[in-house]
């Protein structure tokens, strides 16, 4: 491999971990704020605990996501200079509000919120955890914003004197309509990963309460019965009436506003999704392409969910389950209209860019493979949160609590299932864009010729020895990682809520009591 291609997988090692962390600091924080809320409002102790149960996972999960987005930021500089160059004038101003306006209000708030618990007034202590879930929400869409540009360039001029693009709109830039649409979408993913988080847990603890409940009944009345040894706050020396008084009154609640959530988020993630497939048929004309493998132009073209042969040789592909008209109807709700196929679209873009020497034997198509089954590897990753919703609610109905631990297993073995939609979704969105670092603007006033970017016009003059030994040092870094916030995660899931009573003698305690880490 070229210096070109170690720089990508560097790039797209590290931006995927990073991201498996992002969704569910999204999501989770909104939650949090919800379920303080109805603590505040109501005085239930129940959510009282749920709250700093759950904000526990949040704080491990974003301590290793701001760890990892870090090394984001040096990427641009050490691998990608030209292309940091390229866009300076442009992604300032997102970046920087991204970080001053965002990243530092979700930081400082997240600070009060943590070491806040009995030293704020409860009124302004809740009011920093919505800060926090405000604060996070904005990054991403400064984020997203920035993202975008490079999708759809709008709001810039060219600046001949230095030779690159620069803004002109910052309006124009932060209300692209491919920002538009993909913000709500990624919120909508990110809620559903941590709504499934949530649920999965909450069906976990159910089941592991109502089992014990019932080994202990047994047990006491001299039958059989094994009781699984535990140090969990909320278990040992519990009660069979506790255990189930705990499953009704806190784990199901919790459960079942994290699984209508759950089915809300699926549903704007169908909405947002359909949106952004009618943007990029008019802006990403190959992506929508390169989507299906779509290799020749047609009317009526069919979404297939299943195709054999060599992916990224059109002249081998075979799409054997199709469903007529779909993709056309996908493009613009219309199951006759023309989608372009990729052989076209090929000699379109090589027209247009032939008096450029960069652009000489340029393939302008993405990897068909890698963009055709991730793109159905997000729809598909996605169904393992149906199946946790239907289920939970079913087990849940007419003030039941699930007492299956087979489905609470199912529901357990279901959590990386949103996370891998994510990640599904964006390699899709990252790597249909290629090979364009900066897709040209087809729609709009804009001069495509200029403001556009190759991937290989973008990288630093590294050698390929250095980028590679980079590249070995992260992915060995970032697996462990990966292993210390699974061992936490899983530490502290199984651990559980503090025992009844617990959190709120915690608040009333005085100074001297307090412990200045989170009150745990």
């Amino acid at each position: 491999m070229d210096v070109v291609d170690i720089s990508r997988w560097q790039f797209g090692i590290t931006t995927v971990y990073h991201f498996i962390l992002v969704p569910l600091t999204i999501g989770l924080a909104p939650m949090i704020a919800v379920m303080q809320t109805v603590w505040h409002v109501t005085g239930n102790e129940a959510w009282l605990r749920a709250t700093k149960f759950f904000g526990k996972l949040f704080l491990i999960n974003f301590a290793l996501g701001v760890a990892t987005g870090i090394v984001q930021e040096f990427q641009f500089g050490m691998n990608w200079s030209e292309y940091s160059r390229f866009v300076a004038d442009v992604f300032g101003a997102p970046l920087a509000l991204e970080g001053l306006v965002a990243f530092f209000a979700e930081s400082t708030f997240i600070g009060l919120w943590v070491f806040g618990w009995g030293r704020l007034s409860r009124r302004i202590h809740l009011l920093c955890i919505w800060m926090v879930a405000f604060g996070v929400n904005a990054s991403a869409y400064f984020i997203i914003a920035a993202n975008s540009w490079m999708q759809h360039p709008v709001g810039v001029e060219w600046d001949t004197s230095r030779d690159r693009p620069a803004m002109n709109n910052i309006v124009a830039l932060l209300t692209n309509n491919t920002t538009l649409a993909a913000f709500p979408h990624v919120v909508a993913g990110a809620l559903l990963t941590a709504s499934t988080f949530v649920a999965a847990i909450g069906i976990w603890w159910m089941a592991r309460a109502s089992w014990r409940a019932r080994q202990l009944r047994l047990a006491a009345a001299g039958e059989a019965a094994e009781v699984e040894e535990t140090t969990a706050p909320s278990l040992v020396d519990a009660s069979p009436e506790q255990l189930d008084n705990d499953a009704a009154t806190m784990w199901r609640p919790v459960t079942r506003f994290a699984l209508w959530l759950t089915m809300a988020a699926g549903v704007a993630l169908f909405l947002t999704g359909d949106i952004q497939a009618q943007i990029m048929f008019k802006q990403q004309p190959m992506k929508m392409a390169a989507a299906e493998s779509l290799c020749e132009t047609e009317h009526r073209a069919a979404f297939s969910i299943l195709s054999i042969g060599r992916q990224n040789n059109c002249d081998s592909i075979t799409h054997v389950i199709a469903v007529p008209g779909m993709l056309s109807f996908l493009a613009d709700h219309r199951f006759d209209t023309e989608v372009k196929g990729v052989k076209e679209l090929q000699q379109q873009y090589a027209e247009r860019f032939k008096d450029n020497p960069a652009h000489a034997g340029q393939n302008y198509a993405p990897n068909l493979f890698v963009t055709y089954w991730s793109f159905r590897a997000m729809i598909t990753w996605a169904l393992g949160s149906v199946v946790v919703a239907f289920g939970g609610l079913w087990l849940t109905r007419k003030k039941r609590v699930v007492t299956s631990r087979r489905f609470a297993f199912i529901a357990l073995l279901m959590i990386p299932a949103p996370f891998l939609a994510n990640s599904s979704g964006w390699i899709f969105t990252e790597m249909g864009r290629q090979p364009w670092i900066v897709a040209p603007n087809w729609v709009d006033d804009l001069d495509p010729l200029r403001v556009s970017m190759l991937v290989q016009q973008g990288v630093s003059n590294n050698s390929a020895g250095v980028v590679l030994g980079s590249l070995i040092v992260f992915t060995l870094l970032y697996g462990a990682l990966g292993v210390v916030w699974f061992a936490l995660q899983r530490r502290y899931i199984r651990e559980g809520p503090a025992a009844p009573g617990e959190e709120e003698r915690k608040l009333d305690a005085s100074d001297d009591d307090k412990q200045l880490s989170f009150a745990y």
